[in-house]
């Protein structure tokens, strides 16, 4: 077992794997949710979906609906350190794909608070098959050539917890946040893998759309910017290897920021997207002119 498998690891209720529910049944699977997936006091929401996405793959398997193909997530509540239930309720199941409903949800003493509701369309990934158009990766230095993001690096850094687990290489041209000179034009390109050289799946790519730091870091923000929704889409297997992630955005309102993340793998095909709605805090109402993208 990686580290990222035994995170998304679940126990069932009444023991196997379960085979797929009549739609409107609702199935529970248990997990822990544990200090090493941390980014300050919340557990990483791309752990949560991965969670989200693999409960349901489990109880779709048997419909030959493994693979999620696209997905919505709403973040109702920051996670926390400890046990975590999984409720996944077949909305339908269908002949090519299959929709389902997810519930992740915590003791919070008196009673069982949702963190996150993802529903997603799951089917077989090799309708991904033949690629007839996709971006191309951006251009970047080599993994090495790429700046190390390490919990030492900063005092922001340090909170971030869930960096132990993971190797991230971000490209020098968009690394000037480390160092106090964000870009301002909203970019961060960065190479992705697990830490412990856990190869990418299908499984690990709900993750991979929100493991690295925010956009915002581009923008002078380098605070939380916690997500509160996210839509994303499986395009692939990815190959073995590193994975290359593009996180851009356009779009700055009030409090609030619409990031892009793509996710290619080390063939260079897009394997991943997403579009995520977070909430930002400038420092003031000054600080948020000052963070517009430059023009051109």
């Amino acid at each position: 077992m990686t580290e990222l498998d035994d995170a998304l690891a679940l126990t069932w209720e009444g023991g196997d794997r379960p085979a797929p529910p009549a739609v409107g049944a609702v199935v529970v699977g248990r997990g822990a949710l544990t200090e090493g997936w941390l980014i300050g006091h919340a557990v990483n929401g791309g752990l949560l979906m991965a969670l989200a996405a693999h409960a349901a793959s489990e109880v779709l398997d048997g419909a030959g609906h493994a693979a999620p193909l696209t997905w919505g997530s709403h973040f109702l509540s920051a996670a926390v350190v400890g046990p975590v239930e999984v409720h996944v309720e077949p909305l339908r199941l269908g002949r090519s794909v299959s929709t389902v409903s997810v519930r992740v949800l915590q003791d919070a003493g008196s009673a069982a608070v949702e963190r996150v509701r993802f529903v997603g369309t799951f089917g077989d990934v090799g309708r991904t098959e033949p690629v007839r158009r996709a971006p191309a990766p951006p251009s970047m230095p080599p993994p090495d050539e790429c700046l190390p993001a390490r919990r030492d690096a900063s005092p922001v850094a340090q909170g971030i917890v869930m960096l132990d687990r993971l190797d991230v290489r971000v490209d020098p041209a968009t690394a000037g946040f480390a160092v106090g000179r964000p870009t301002r034009r909203g970019v961060i390109r960065a190479w992705l893998r697990m830490a412990d050289g856990r190869e990418p799946d299908v499984a690990m790519l709900p993750y991979a759309v929100d493991a690295l730091m925010p956009v915002s870091f581009d923008l002078g923000v380098p605070g939380w910017a916690p997500t509160l929704e996210l839509t994303g889409q499986v395009l692939g297997t990815p190959s073995a290897g590193w994975l290359a992630v593009e996180l851009t955005t356009d779009t700055v309102v009030g409090d609030l920021v619409v990031e892009d993340a793509c996710v290619w793998d080390a063939s260079g095909r897009l394997v991943a997207r997403s579009r995520q709605l977070a909430s930002v805090r400038f420092p003031s109402d000054d600080g948020a002119a000052e963070n517009r993208p430059p023009a051109g």
